[in-house]
């Protein structure tokens, strides 16, 4: 790390208790931290005692302690469209949880993604939540009033003295150049205010146009999310891609600092599962780099047409307009 200080290093970690508890027996875990003077954004999946020893034990090392807000599963786990009023609840128990213990955290950290349940449902019964996302698609009510407590919500959190990272998907760049709303309806996620957006840039996921996805959606925001190392929340039928190799894993590290120096890292457990971890001390940032031009050209004309279809579709009179000049043209 001394060859770039200017590197900000955030490690997730999405464990549970017994797990957590485990992952920091080893005293070295924390000492690696302190040496890479990097941050750890922690899923609070549960209040147990176990969990607050262990962030007391980052607190008196130093090392700065996100509070990542998840919920029960059956709730939602992340935060989205239909689960606004259960978030609220949620951050008030963390808060009195988080006096009680005397715990410190840094930031807070919302994660904003599809409903757990209707991501196994992808997978299980295709049908009924195609037919759910449809409906959900027709109507603006529920995100116009999901949105409007999440507002409130973040205003509490920076009222108790919390800096607010989101965590995103990168399609919502795209609704946001767009001026749409229409994925976020469709996927049943909404929009929140923060100090600071995290895009979730896994590669693992996009092999093997990774690189240029990387690339693309990294130019738009301050902080990036690289991964994904191992680990991570289990989702009843659904085949996680293999984890990155260490080659993957520098890469994506030199490109995203490329484009800011805020990168975090999904997750430490991975990293230590993987052997990657200590591998960081001596990691060589400036080392050249290529840059995946020809994926990205291919992925700038995809999202190009992509925000197109959507300002397109989120103004009913200029498509409509846009189709009747494309039918007068095939007549001639």
């Amino acid at each position: 790390m001394a060859n770039n200080p200017s590197v900000k290093l955030t490690f997730f970690v999405e464990l549970e208790g017994p797990a957590l508890e485990q992952l920091f027996s080893d005293p070295s875990v924390i000492d690696n931290l302190v040496a890479l003077n990097a941050r750890i954004s922690l899923g609070v999946v549960d209040f147990t005692p176990e969990r607050a020893e262990v962030v007391r034990r980052l607190n008196q090392a130093g090392v700065p302690v996100v509070a990542w807000q998840l919920l029960p599963r059956e709730q939602g786990y992340w935060y989205n469209m239909c689960n606004a009023e259960h978030a609220m609840t949620r951050y008030k128990a963390f808060r009195d949880w988080s006096v009680q213990e005397k715990l410190q955290w840094s930031a807070v950290g919302i994660d904003i993604e599809p409903d757990i349940s209707e991501l196994q449902q992808l997978f299980i019964h295709k049908s009924r939540l195609i037919r759910t996302m449809i409906k959900r698609g027709c109507g603006r009510k529920l995100l116009h009033n999901s949105e409007n407590t999440y507002q409130s919500l973040v205003m509490q959190m920076r009222s108790d003295g919390y800096p607010v990272h989101a965590y995103e998907f990168p399609f919502m760049v795209d609704e946001q150049h767009a001026g749409s709303s229409l994925l976020r309806r469709l996927f049943g996620v909404s929009a929140a205010p923060s100090d600071q957006r995290v895009l979730m840039l896994y590669t693992s996921f996009f092999r093997p146009f990774g690189p240029a996805f990387l690339w693309s959606y990294a130019v738009d925001v301050n902080s990036v999310a690289v991964g994904i190392t191992g680990g991570g929340v289990e989702i009843e039928g659904v085949h996680h891609p293999a984890s990155l190799s260490w080659d993957e894993l520098s890469r994506d590290l030199r490109l995203a600092l490329r484009r800011c120096n805020d990168i975090h890292i999904f997750s430490l457990e991975g990293c230590i599962e993987q052997g990657y971890f200590e591998r960081l001390h001596a990691f060589d940032w400036e080392q050249p780099v290529k840059v995946p031009h020809p994926g990205v050209e291919i992925l700038y004309v995809s999202r190009t047409a992509l925000q197109a279809s959507l300002w397109l579709m989120s103004r009913p009179v200029a498509l409509v307009g846009a189709l009747a000049c494309v039918a007068i043209l095939l007549t001639y």
